[in-house]
């Protein structure tokens, strides 16, 4: 039976993943071994604009205290790193990690002109572009195209989700993009998938992509799913999305899988009412998820070799708004954890309260920087290629 080019655009997720999937997933249905000391990154994305004073406290400030008077954390409250910067009360892990070497902080991180859409300042982090160019590739995907081109055994991205992100589509190889690998497996083995890429259709190119792109789904699934089954975590992960999005990282960190990006998501950090408990609630998932994960790499002697990074598309506005929360800015900071930091603790200053830009922080370092910096120290990669420009390198990796 000849499926129609309607009724394949609605079986779901399998056929939405011929946007997300890669082409070159067959060359792992050869067993590959991980090498020694493979270098692993560990993306989460803060979605929505994280109140990024609120997540580094400057706790010697009067202006902070002054533009906030209810939504300032008291200097008694915070978790405290020094006399002048305290954390959010919600990550009690990353003063562990903190005192242990293991956590750097990044403030003042941003780009030129920034934009206060969700969608626009979100699409320019993930493809790393000016805020005047608009660009249809991320940076990871493009890190993809350029690693992945004439590979014998080509690297990965992988997205914790159901969805794949802009960050993780490139001109010619794409990340992969699903939530658990036992459910990637099972949807793949039903037998109307297999009838529909068993089909040796030919016609319209967009729907024979479509096809080619689900068989190499179903070829994929398969080797994943069993990757992931090698070294399962033995360890209790909380039971929250976070929570069970690193279980599966962790176990496909510990297995044969040679990925070198995670991707993952948190949010909404979009705070404009009641920031505080929001704020808490999201912190507080991070810091139990981020706690047994750390736990769990250092066990299995993989702390060094993987980097955790966050980021949010934006910060927000330094003074409080009149419904308990805040509105939209500009700069923020990051958090980079690993046994592996060359730099650690605070990288560099705190924001300067007392010179903003029309009630905003002015972005100090460059997020293409960063990008820069992992991918040339971390990844092995070619950054000016993938990037498009030589970028300033910073030294906490």
């Amino acid at each position: 039976m000849l499926i129609k080019r309607k009724q394949f655009l609605q079986v779901g997720s399998l056929a939405t993943a011929s946007f997300m999937l890669p082409k070159f997933l067959k060359a792992f249905e050869k067993p590959m071994m991980v090498p020694a000391g493979n270098k692993v990154v560990v993306i989460i994305q803060f979605s929505g604009g994280n109140d990024g004073l609120n997540t580094v406290i400057p706790i010697r400030n009067d202006i902070y205290y002054k533009e906030r008077p209810k939504l300032g954390i008291a200097k008694e409250d915070v978790v405290q790193l020094t006399d002048e910067v305290g954390l959010n009360p919600a990550l009690v892990a990353f003063k562990d990690l903190y005192d242990a070497g293991s956590l750097g902080i990044l403030n003042n991180v941003g780009y030129p002109n920034p934009d206060r859409s969700h969608f626009r300042s979100m699409d320019i982090w993930q493809t790393a572009s000016n805020a005047n160019d608009y660009i249809n590739t991320g940076w990871i995907g493009r890190y993809l195209d350029a690693q992945c081109n004439g590979c014998v055994q080509p690297t990965q991205a992988l997205e914790i989700d159901d969805i794949l992100s802009l960050a993780l589509k490139g001109e010619n190889n794409n990340g992969l993009s699903f939530k658990d690998p036992r459910r990637l497996y099972s949807i793949s083995n039903e037998k109307y998938f297999k009838d529909i890429a068993a089909q040796n259709h030919k016609g319209e190119e967009t729907v024979d992509y479509l096809y080619k792109t689900m068989s190499e789904t179903l070829s994929s699934a398969d080797y994943i799913f069993q990757q992931s089954k090698l070294h399962p975590t033995a360890e209790t992960y909380p039971a929250t999305g976070l929570g069970k999005d690193l279980k599966t990282i962790a176990s496909l960190i510990m297995s044969d899988i040679n990925t070198k990006v995670y991707y993952i998501s948190l949010g909404s950090f979009d705070t404009h009412v009641n920031q505080q408990a929001q704020q808490k609630r999201l912190f507080t998932e991070l810091n139990d998820a981020v706690k047994v994960f750390t736990n769990d790499l250092k066990k299995n002697n993989r702390f060094q070799d993987v980097l955790m990074m966050t980021f949010s598309e934006f910060g927000r506005r330094v003074a409080q708004n009149t419904s308990g929360g805040t509105d939209h800015g500009t700069a923020n900071n990051m958090f980079f954890i690993s046994g592996g930091l060359k730099e650690k603790g605070l990288l560099n200053a705190l924001p300067d309260l007392a010179d903003l830009n029309e009630g905003d922080l002015k972005h100090k370092v460059d997020f293409k920087d960063v990008y820069a910096t992992v991918l040339k120290k971390w990844l092995g990669a070619d950054d000016k290629l993938i990037l498009g420009k030589q970028c300033d390198y910073l030294n906490f990796i």
